[in-house]
């Protein structure tokens, strides 16, 4: 399990292209959570671009499972060089399908891994320069329920340890949901136990991947 990469923002596609000899090379890339999310795309991409004569896909998963498939090229020239551009880039849960409309003049092996790399690169590349890229860390969830008149108190605990609060619900207490970068939660928990001379009002979940 790796600890924290880049990935697409959720609901955006970002596209690249390369030409090379009238060959025409398009990369979409796009956020996705599962095996299922990815084949889904890959399959849109392949509606999408039904007359082309290659729609070559490769993905990269949190949990560390990958896939590519060349697609008809010859073997290593297309899905291989898309991974590692996604590697290099440190990017996982995404998948990014590269279209090729061919130009009627063969590239050869080397001209086809720099163009699906090009193509590739330049959808990183918009992606980034949108700002659609965002980095995921391991992050802890803690949820207290505390009394209104501590509300200020523990707010300001939360910034001092280093935490944020991501949702606060106001009923008969106050139930603050808030987050930490994993390993960083127990000196709040620690602090929260003082405030409140021993009584455990905090619950401490899982680390999982999100943003911070």
């Amino acid at each position: 399990m790796i600890d924290g990469y880049r990935t697409v923002a959720r609901d955006w596609e970002a596209t690249g292209e390369f030409v090379d000899r009238r060959s025409r090379f398009i990369a979409q890339l796009v956020h996705v959570e599962s095996e299922r999310d990815a084949d889904a795309f890959v399959a849109e991409v392949r509606a999408r671009h039904h007359d082309a004569r290659h729609n070559v896909p490769a993905w990269i998963l949190s949990d560390g499972r990958e896939r590519c498939s060349d697609d008809g090229e010859p073997q290593r020239t297309s899905g291989m060089p898309t991974l590692e551009v996604l590697r290099g880039a440190g990017l996982a849960d995404v998948c990014c399908v590269v279209t090729r409309y061919f130009g009627g003049t063969l590239l050869g092996p080397g001209g086809l891994m720099r163009a699906y790399t090009a193509a590739t690169q330049a959808a990183v590349a918009e992606a980034e320069a949108d700002g659609m890229l965002v980095q995921m860390t391991m992050v802890t969830s803690v949820v207290c329920q505390i009394p209104y008149a501590a509300y200020d108190r523990v707010l300001r605990l939360v910034s001092d340890c280093g935490g944020k609060v991501r949702d606060s619900v106001f009923a008969e207490d106050v139930q603050l949901t808030c987050a930490f970068l994993a390993g960083e939660e127990g000196r709040f928990v620690d602090a929260m136990r003082e405030l409140m001379a021993g009584e455990e009002l905090c619950r401490v979940g899982e680390p999982s991947f999100a943003e911070f």
